[in-house]
């Protein structure tokens, strides 16, 4: 295989998806010959050039990998770009004595990577937080032997198959037939579609200078306020509130007590009458 640079930006799929996939199918596979001497120089030698030929010649697979779920409403050039992560994972971990081919391997990788990607993202699975349910998410779809809803014989299958509840099964296939709408447009989206997707009309008002303006004023202003009506409480009220509230070790109301020769209960209204006192200060 030639060791010279492939076009950055034909492999980089979120650029442009269909150069993408006919860039990585133009790279010639690997004989096994090929591949074995690859990976042990990259087991052996930790040869960077090896690995970067196996990648690459692996590229494809992960293409094909991807497309298997194109029906979970998520951009198909974010799941290559998971799935290659996986595959190089593959690789560094890839041993030559394990008697394998390295797809056979790398497949485990580029699924688990995938998969990973697809339960932070897709708004319908964070319900999904058992090992089981997180099984059935990936495998209801292939247990379904056609597109009507699941009748009562093939639910109890299902979940007795997947190890879940029967409910279970019934939920995930109500949210299955949901679809999640992306946040930016497709990439062949013209200008009549284009506006429809939520990046075009949703706002971050959290970086708005005058929402920010106003936060940093509120903030100041309440800081003065608060200073302002501490300074309006005695000397012996402001340290009680100190000790009990500000400082990092806080002092129980029976220090307190001892420390000014009184009570504790006497210390507790001292304290609620400097508190309602600030509440007043600070809202008039």
């Amino acid at each position: 295989m030639s060791t010279s640079l492939q076009s950055v930006h034909a492999l980089v799929p979120g650029a442009n998806l269909e150069a993408y996939v006919h860039a990585v199918n133009s790279i010639p596979l690997l004989t096994p010959e090929q591949e074995r001497e690859l990976a042990e120089n990259l087991f052996y030698q930790q040869d960077l050039e090896a690995a970067r030929q196996m990648v690459l010649a692996h590229l494809r697979f992960v293409v094909h990998i991807a497309r298997s779920y194109s029906g979970y409403g998520l951009a198909q050039a974010d799941l290559i770009q998971e799935g290659n992560v996986g595959l190089m994972k593959a690789v560094k971990r890839f041993n030559p004595e394990m008697g394998v081919r390295l797809v056979s391997f790398a497949v485990h990788w580029i699924r688990a990577e995938i998969h990973e990607f697809i339960l932070k993202n897709w708004r319908i699975v964070k319900v999904a937080t058992t090992k089981a349910q997180r099984k059935l998410f990936f495998n209801l779809r292939s247990q379904k032997k056609r597109l009507a809803w699941l009748n009562n014989d093939e639910v109890t299958a299902v979940a007795a198959s997947l190890g879940v509840e029967p409910h279970e099964v019934r939920e995930m296939e109500s949210r299955l037939t949901g679809q999640d709408m992306a946040f930016d447009p497709a990439a062949d989206a013209d200008d009549d579609s284009a506006f429809q997707s939520p990046a075009h009309y949703l706002e971050d008002h959290r970086y708005d200078p005058a929402r920010q303006l106003e936060d940093a004023d509120w903030s100041d202003s309440s800081s003065s306020n608060l200073h302002e009506a501490l300074e309006s409480l005695d000397e012996r009220s402001r340290d009680i509130l100190y000790q009990r509230w500000l400082a990092e070790e806080k002092a129980t109301l029976h220090d307190l007590a001892a420390k000014y020769n009184v009570s504790a209960e006497r210390i507790r209204q001292l304290e609620k009458n400097a508190m309602n006192k600030l509440k007043g200060y600070i809202a008039a």
